[in-house]
């Protein structure tokens, strides 16, 4: 018969190192790091435009929406009354106004389908990255709108930018951060409510007007041929509402949704 070895080990070897000894499964040390505000942000704004990119529903409905704006006041336009330079600054902020709210609910409506909001809230990144990520989706949005609008309004009401163009592209921007500050914030507030299409209009068209009517102002003044310095003040007051509504808004966001 043959005997089993069941000897103990010799008396010289040495249990495995601490080190390298495999981890346990409760630890934490081979854990992916969760991305900072920044990264969280750029991937989450990276997410919504690759949604917009494929489906465009967002998109052609503003841009739709604008041209058409832009023709029906075209048409409607008596030019023996009110000549094209008083008018134009209007009817561009206007359809501004407008079609970027069709944009701003959508960027959390899209969240809705298949419990991916909550999936959102859940995940390991705080909540100013998830806001700013939905903004700097929901500004490129709103500038990509304007960069037709725009040229069309040129074109239509026969307007002679010349070397305006450049600070008339500063104010669309800078109006584009104020608007869409206090949309994304309404917009996610507006989300789980009754008609929530009619409630987010009502509920940020007043904080729209701080904005509007300096980015309107400075609009005429450019479009007027005037110098740049007299549109100075009111950019400096766009600035400023830019300013307060982007750190109000990133701030009461957290409060404004729930996991």
């Amino acid at each position: 018969m043959h005997s089993t070895d069941t000897s103990a080990p010799e008396s010289g070897a040495s249990p495995p190192d601490a080190a390298t000894r495999a981890p346990r499964s409760g630890s934490r040390e081979g854990a992916p790091r969760p991305p900072g505000v920044l990264a969280a942000a750029l991937l989450i704004a990276r997410k919504d435009l690759s949604i917009e990119y494929r489906t465009r529903s967002a998109f052609l409905a503003a841009l739709a929406f604008a041209l058409v704006s832009v023709v029906i006041f075209r048409f409607a336009w008596d030019q023996t009354t009110v000549t094209a330079l008083d008018l134009a600054p209007g009817v561009l902020w206007v359809i501004f106004t407008f079609s970027g709210l069709l944009g701003l609910f959508r960027s959390f409506g899209v969240e809705l389908a298949e419990g991916a909001l909550d999936g959102l809230l859940g995940s390991p990144v705080s909540r100013e990255a998830i806001f700013l990520g939905k903004f700097s989706a929901n500004v490129l949005f709103v500038i990509a709108v304007q960069a037709v609008t725009v040229p069309a309004v040129v074109l239509f009401y026969n307007l002679s930018i010349g070397s305006a163009w450049l600070p008339l592209a500063g104010v669309t921007i800078l109006a584009s951060v104020g608007l869409v500050a206090v949309g994304t914030l309404f917009s996610a507030m507006a989300l789980n409510t009754r008609m929530a299409e009619l409630l987010l209009p009502v509920l940020t068209l007043p904080f729209f007007v701080p904005v509007v009517v300096p980015a309107a102002q400075a609009t005429v003044a450019l479009l007027g041929g005037r110098p740049i310095a007299e549109a100075l003040p009111w950019i400096r007051v766009l600035l400023a509402f830019d300013l307060v509504f982007l750190f109000a808004c990133t701030s009461v966001f957290r409060f404004t949704v729930e996991e």
